[in-house]
């Protein structure tokens, strides 16, 4: 290991730990030396993934929050902070969807849902967790996870989108913003993930032939293929790097 990816000693928080990205990315994270606290809404499933992380030699914490809470994340934050000391790095990644349908259907319940979460309960994380930072005065990195329907037309699925896309908006202010006390803020933007919120899209081959068939890798991404991205942006690899938002969509985007 190198000192540029270096973790020994940073403690980090990531949200949606329980599964997919966000657990891949707390396991890369916790793999090169950071010690990590995991939230997710399901108790027992976050708790499971702590425990795999910590079985390896790393210290890890699980704590049931929900990002569309305010309290509950104004509290999670000060739980993470009593249980790490402190906080260097924070990944915003928890986030869902709703069943796909068009526009004309869109419910107002459905909207509301996915911005709470995607939205509402990013803004609450970037903003109860800058505090601690500032008040450490001793830096940090924030790392926002986005999708690849920030940039690229998400039929059916536009509060899906439209949030991403809002999410990319917080990192740039973020970055502008926080800059000034050695806080890094950057996006990552997964393309096509085989993660449980994409089951029924990959049983389908009609959207096999059609969407992944356009993937110039030409298959879906492994959630384990976004540990490198979190690893590089909370590391001093990236020190002079905010404001940005990353690609990693197998070059969907560009085709």
């Amino acid at each position: 290991m190198t000192a540029l990816f270096d973790l020994t000693g940073r403690r980090a928080l990531v949200t949606g730990g329980g599964s997919g990205i966000g657990l891949a990315m707390a396991r890369a994270l916790a793999d090169h030396g950071a010690a990590v606290t995991l939230w997710g809404r399901n108790a027992d499933k976050v708790s499971a993934a702590a425990e795999g992380i910590a079985a390896t030699g790393a210290v890890a914490h699980a704590r049931q929050v929900d990002v569309s809470d305010e309290a509950a994340v104004a509290a999670g934050v000060r739980e993470t902070v009593g249980l790490l000391g402190g906080l260097d790095v924070v990944v915003v990644n928890a986030g869902l969807g709703v069943p796909l349908v068009p526009l004309v259907d869109t419910t107002a319940a459905d909207y509301r849902t996915v911005m709470a979460t995607n939205l509402d309960g990013a803004f609450w994380t970037m903003r109860e967790t800058a505090r601690v930072l500032i008040e450490q005065g001793t830096g940090g990195s924030v790392i926002a996870v986005a999708s690849l329907a920030a940039v690229s037309g998400a039929a059916r699925n536009h509060a899906y989108g439209a949030s991403k896309a809002g999410l990319t908006a917080f990192v740039r202010s973020a970055a502008v913003e926080l800059a000034r006390y050695g806080i890094r803020v950057n996006g990552v933007l997964p393309g096509w993930t085989a993660t449980d919120m994409t089951v029924t899209a990959q049983a389908s081959e009609v959207f096999t032939e059609k969407v992944i068939g356009r993937v110039p890798l030409g298959r879906w991404a492994r959630p384990e293929e976004f540990g490198g991205i979190a690893v590089y942006l909370a590391a001093d690899a990236s020190s002079y790097q905010t404001g940005t938002t990353v690609l990693v969509d197998g070059g969907y985007a560009v085709f």
